[in-house]
């Protein structure tokens, strides 16, 4: 690529993308500026400043910007009105992140004039194509540098010889074979992929798990707790409002000390191949509990269904990376439209790895208790009724049948 002025790279301060930051003033030379997002990693970003400054970016190119509230409002909340599950399992927590860091790239390329933007994704991942889709459908003329699709540098070694070459700090970690897994946090999940677990037939190491105990190790006695929805949204936990990030944080807390939320999921990528990782969604499994519990006395039955029709193609999009695509915004009008009613308190009960809805309530709710009763209901219901039902339906069956025995 010629013609490179100014380029905004997505830069987290770890070897990867410290070496693609020299890299990219050596290749190209051009002006970088660095972005580093607070998503909710749960790691100190400032290492991050102070080793852009080492590698000669100027102050006022770097930016480090906290967008954990935007990130859970804006993004995770919206995904999880659609009780969004990709392949039955993932909770998305890793592609869910990436049209936001897009975004803020994108935006942070025209605040500074700059015609290039850079990622560290591999060209191997699903990550290149959710930041990219997310570039061009933001900045169409914009160019895209993705390191990984152009040098030789292909080796963890082949990296840490350039790094020590163009003076990169490298940490121990990864002058003693690097770290045991590549991760990915945020406030919604962590993941982890690579060496140990790129056997599919091993077992993940019990030392792995960062933010839940094991369930055996859980506590011996159950927990219960109140979540509110106002419009498909989680609100409050046991009456304490929260904000979404907040919210987020403490469902984090109140998952991982229960066991809640790890997964060993083998997954089909974009790109064509399989891939094996493991996940701890700790307050995405809780919230995706909670939400389909208040949803089940506030939204109609076949609206309900419609939802659950629609939410793999709704997944499969943000998997895939079509966040920003105009079919997952229409999906979204819809999805937000059935969210109006969704109002109400759901009590989950959290016991050693599980989380199970035991009572709910709405001034919305669609339950009518002398409709649903065993009891007398006093005519509210006319059992009569149902056969007619039966035989409207039956009847294409029966014709069927007596076609088939002639």
């Amino acid at each position: 690529m010629s013609n490179v002025n100014k380029v905004v790279l997505a830069y987290s301060g770890g070897l990867d993308t410290s070496v693609i930051l020299k890299w990219l003033q050596d290749t190209y030379d051009s002006e970088v500026v660095t972005f580093t997002a607070d998503i909710g990693q749960g790691e100190e970003l400032d290492p991050a400043r102070t080793k852009a400054l080492q590698l000669g970016i100027k102050p006022e190119n770097i930016f480090i910007d906290d967008l954990r509230e935007e990130f859970v409002r804006d993004f995770v909340f919206p995904m999880f009105r659609c009780n969004a599950v990709y392949e039955g399992e993932y909770l998305l927590g890793t592609s869910i992140a990436r049209p936001l860091i897009a975004k803020r790239q994108i935006e942070i390329a025209q605040q500074v004039g700059a015609d290039t933007v850079s990622h560290g994704a591999t060209g191997k991942g699903n990550d290149q194509v959710r930041f990219e889709l997310g570039y061009y459908a933001l900045e169409p003329g914009i160019k895209v540098i993705a390191p990984w699709r152009e040098w030789d540098l292909l080796s963890r070694q082949k990296l840490l010889d350039y790094a020590e070459a163009a003076g990169i700090p490298v940490e121990m970690k990864h002058k003693q074979g690097g770290a045991p897994y590549s991760m990915d946090a945020n406030l919604l999940h962590i993941s982890y992929e690579g060496r140990h677990l790129e056997d599919p037939k091993a077992m993940a190491e019990e030392s792995m798990w960062r933010w839940t105990v094991s369930p055996e190790e859980a506590p011996d006695a159950p927990e219960l707790i109140d979540i509110e929805f106002r419009k498909g949204d989680p609100i409050s936990i046991n009456g304490e409002q929260l904000s979404p990030a907040s919210m987020l944080e403490r469902l984090n807390q109140l998952g991982g000390k229960h066991g809640i939320g790890r997964l060993d999921l083998v997954e089909n990528r974009y790109v064509g191949m399989k891939s094996r990782g493991c996940y701890e969604t700790p307050g995405g499994t809780i919230l995706l509990k909670a939400h389909r519990g208040i949803e089940s006395i506030t939204l109609d039955r076949e609206v309900a269904h419609l939802k659950d029709d629609l939410m793999p193609r709704y997944a499969a999009l943000v998997y895939n990376g079509y966040w920003w695509s105009p079919e997952r915004k229409a999906l979204q009008v819809l999805i937000d439209h059935t969210q109006q009613h969704v109002n109400g308190w759901v009590r989950l009960k959290l016991y050693k790895g599980s989380v199970t809805t035991v009572a709910r309530d709405s001034d919305n709710s669609l339950f009518d208790q002398e409709i649903a009763t065993f009891d007398d209901d006093g005519g509210a219901y006319n059992q009569a009724d149902a056969a007619g039902f039966i035989k409207l339906n039956a009847l294409r069956m029966r014709i069927e049948g007596k076609l088939q025995r002639g």
